[in-house]
């Protein structure tokens, strides 16, 4: 143990909590068997490191530390309701006999991972996709109950309740908290990577804050990819790999050093992450010549062209559309459209990619999208349709809560005035 201020303390839980709380909060549940449960113990676990560390010091292994202390938190808790209800005294007396065994146990033979776990718990294919997708944003990203409802358009007390409902339904059924048989493992697969590649863009670009990235989350949704894959080195898990490596790859190019928002046509790719590049269109390429990939496996394919160029203007666009063109096949939505559409004016040129913007305007599908209407304004820009662009830029920052999007926004507008 070492001793630190009660600040340094604060600042060293802090860090812990943003980037360990994920996973604590994933063993908990496991062993608690509650989600509720699980996460008031944890709350009241960092609390008590923060009373109890300035004091004793810091353990040298923080993690299991909040981990024991949640236990114990959890097990006074139950102690606490037994007086009302005497099946939490008995739980409470299974927890404390379980506990050693389920630390000293080998009992994960598959994958030895929490988070991995907690996401196919979430995924079961009895609980509705809105509801999976919204209580693993919750749980697994850490995602508060605000900004979870402002990425689905709805209202927080009804997010809340989706929320609610959900964990009803794992606890009644009840949902073993565990990584299905290879038998079950199909039906969840396609729950399981869309929740990743959540996990993953949340962290590669935040929903709202100062930062234009949460290096923890992209991290650890690489981390559950590489996990998955050895679990199961499906076409579309290695693709959904890929197009994580390769899209971290352009991590340092990505901001300044003052945190100001570089696109990806004005990025220095000497600082692009080579290996990460090197990695990752080697598991494109493996992926494709599977010839069952899907989305993932042509998402990681448009990113290695760009991953693999020099320069915007040297980037193979004609081979882009046409990644594109059969990825609006497989699956077709507005945003895959909208890509194309940018694509094909870098192709053609932005009037062409205006009217294909604005045809997927049309469907009012992307109305309150900010980066559908920033598209929409930089294509007004190069065209010299200005009182059009400072229109679309408006719209975009209006739709925005990140703050370095919301300072390049303001700058296009001021550069338009």
């Amino acid at each position: 143990m070492s001793e630190h201020s009660t600040a340094e303390i604060r600042e060293l839980l802090d860090s812990l909590y943003r980037v360990d709380s994920g996973r604590i909060l994933a063993t908990l549940i496991r062993l608690l068997g509650d989600f509720d449960l699980a996460e008031e113990a944890m709350q009241e676990a960092f609390a008590a490191a923060l009373s109890l560390w300035p004091r004793n010091g810091v353990p040298d292994n923080p993690r299991p530390w909040l981990i024991s202390t949640a236990r114990f938190k959890a097990i006074d808790t139950l102690r606490r309701r037994a007086r009302f209800d005497a099946s939490q005294d008995e739980l409470a007396r299974y927890l404390e006999t379980q506990w050693n065994s389920a630390e000293e146990s080998n009992e994960e033979a598959s994958v030895e991972d929490d988070r991995l776990r907690l996401i196919f718990t979430c995924c079961h294919p009895s609980l509705p996709p809105e509801a999976y997708v919204a209580l693993t944003l919750r749980e697994v990203c850490g995602l508060t109950t605000e900004e979870i409802a402002k990425a689905f358009l709805i209202t927080p007390r009804t997010l809340a309740q989706r929320i609610v409902r959900a964990k009803a339904k794992i606890r009644d059924t009840p949902i073993r908290y565990e990584v299905p048989s290879p038998q079950e493992l199909p039906e969840r697969l396609d729950a399981v990577l869309q929740v990743i590649y959540l996990v993953f863009n949340e962290g590669y670009s935040a929903a709202a804050g100062a930062g234009v990235t949460r290096a923890e989350l992209t991290g650890e949704a690489i981390r559950l990819g590489r996990l998955l894959t050895e679990l199961l080195p499906e076409p579309e898990v290695i693709g959904l790999l890929s197009l994580m490596l390769l899209q971290e790859s352009r991590h340092a190019a990505r901001t300044s050093p003052t945190g100001e928002l570089i696109l990806l046509e004005n990025q220095d790719r000497s600082l692009w992450n080579r290996e990460q590049i090197a990695e990752g269109v080697a598991l494109v390429e493996r992926a494709l010549k599977s010839h069952r990939f899907g989305s993932y496996t042509l998402q990681a394919a448009i990113a290695a062209v760009h991953a693999e160029a020099e320069s915007t203007a040297m980037t193979d666009w004609r081979q882009i559309v046409a990644l594109y063109n059969q990825l609006v096949r497989i699956q077709p939505s507005p945003i895959v459209e909208l890509n194309r559409a940018v694509a094909i004016a870098m192709r053609d040129g932005p009037e062409v990619g205006l009217a294909l913007i604005d045809a997927v305007f049309a469907h009012g599908e992307l109305a309150n999208y900010y980066l559908a209407h920033s598209a929409r304004a930089d294509m007004c820009r190069r065209l010299g349709r200005t009182a059009e662009a400072r229109s679309s830029y408006e719209k975009a920052l209006a739709l925005t809560q990140q703050e370095p999007e919301r300072q390049f926004l303001q700058e296009r507008i001021r550069q338009l005035k």
